[in-house]
């Protein structure tokens, strides 16, 4: 099992949709997430500056297969295109990424 986190802001004129966007994600997407073996998946946000932080536990053996088979479902990626209007990508990321991938620097159970 790996620990993963990303982080991605909110546009200040969007919280609200976005917040009600999960208040009911569609269960196709939440399937597709845990056929990707994501558990315990979370998302915060970090107000006034709509950050968001998301973080999960990956059980699987291939996470770049994983990502790609969710990138490839019809679905996800309908689900995807409500969202990222949403969204502001940081300056900083890496390259081919939309969320920025954050390093675990500190874990205890």
């Amino acid at each position: 099992m790996q620990r993963m986190g990303m982080c991605i802001r909110l546009k200040p004129d969007t919280v609200a949709e976005y917040l009600r966007l999960h208040q009911a994600v569609w269960p196709e997407v939440l399937a597709m997430i845990s056929a990707c073996h994501i558990r315990n998946y979370s998302i915060f946000l970090k107000q006034p500056e709509n950050i968001l932080f998301g973080t999960w536990e990956y059980h699987g053996a291939d996470f770049a297969a994983d990502m790609a088979r969710m990138a490839g479902d019809p679905r996800t990626r309908e689900w995807w295109a409500l969202c990222a209007p949403c969204q502001e990508p940081f300056e900083t990321r890496e390259e081919g990424e939309w969320w920025a991938m954050m390093p675990e620097v500190f874990h205890l159970d």
